[in-house]
């Protein structure tokens, strides 16, 4: 189950290696965002020689927007690597995209970001596009701009948004978005909180030191455990429907939740 993967540039090769060996559940490498158009073609060759062979951990790559002058290239390179995961797709809007990617890439996962308005109110749609799709996360800097919002509040509903559209078409569960800065890890911490309260699982990194803090934060605590094995146990001896010494109602939904929790603890116990 994976809980964390950490952003490394394509055009900086040794920095994706110590990504590879930072502890990451997932390594995703920038083609985008992080590297300069001056050194795209670099960066591109780069990861593909990177991707010839099987990394350490599950390597995805996010290739540049599929309306840039770099994307055609980016898929043609990276189509049919050994070594590749996943291909992020950025600035997303329609399920046609999706669609479009899916044909010419023949079966490779992909995971939608969700940068704006419209891509938001299309979360659905675009999640439904092609079974190749494998999730939906959002893009919150460029979102932020284009809904012209600087409280943290004004991305609930956006948060929720994805988070429902991901559920609704049978996906996993959405990361969250990137924490910006780097060295307030308490801040950090109460964001993934308060992401893990609107639905997400795990998060997306750009420094190592935020990895065990987002592990933590999505890792269920003992009280939580307790609970969760109360349910399954009762859920054993009474199927169906049924309500526990303390009153709490339980129904096959509630179980199915509490498995997951064990699940999650259990990733913890090997931490």
């Amino acid at each position: 189950m994976i809980l964390t993967w950490l952003y490394a540039p394509g055009d900086r090769p040794e920095v994706v290696w110590k990504a590879l060996h930072s502890g990451a559940d997932s390594v995703i490498v920038d083609l985008e965002d992080g590297v300069s158009a001056s050194r795209k073609e670099y960066a591109r060759a780069a990861t593909a020689e990177l991707l010839a062979d099987r990394p350490p951990v599950p390597v995805q790559v996010r290739v540049n927007a599929l309306d840039s002058p770099w994307a055609g290239a980016d898929l043609s390179a990276l189509t049919g690597l050994r070594g590749l995961s996943g291909l992020r797709l950025p600035k997303i809007a329609a399920p046609e995209q999706i669609t479009a990617v899916a044909n010419r890439t023949g079966g490779v996962a992909l995971y939608a970001l969700l940068e704006s308005a419209l891509g938001v109110e299309r979360a659905y749609e675009i999640a439904r596009a092609h079974p190749a799709l494998r999730g939906l996360s959002l893009g919150e800097a460029d979102l932020r701009a284009d809904l012209n919002v600087s409280a943290e509040a004004g991305l609930d509903w956006p948060r929720s948004r994805v988070v429902v559209a991901a559920r609704a078409a049978g996906l996993v569960a959405p990361a969250q978005s990137v924490f910006p800065d780097i060295r307030n890890l308490e801040a950090l911490a109460v964001s993934c909180a308060h992401g893990r309260a609107l639905g997400f699982l795990g998060r997306a990194a750009i420094h190592p030191r935020q990895l065990p803090v987002i592990e933590r934060a999505y890792l269920p605590g003992p009280e939580e455990v307790s609970a969760a094995e109360e349910i399954v146990s009762a859920a054993r001896s009474t199927p169906g429907a049924l309500a526990l010494p303390d009153g709490r109602f339980v129904d096959p939904a509630v179980v199915a939740a509490a498995h997951r929790t064990l699940t999650l603890s259990r990733r913890g116990d090997r931490v």
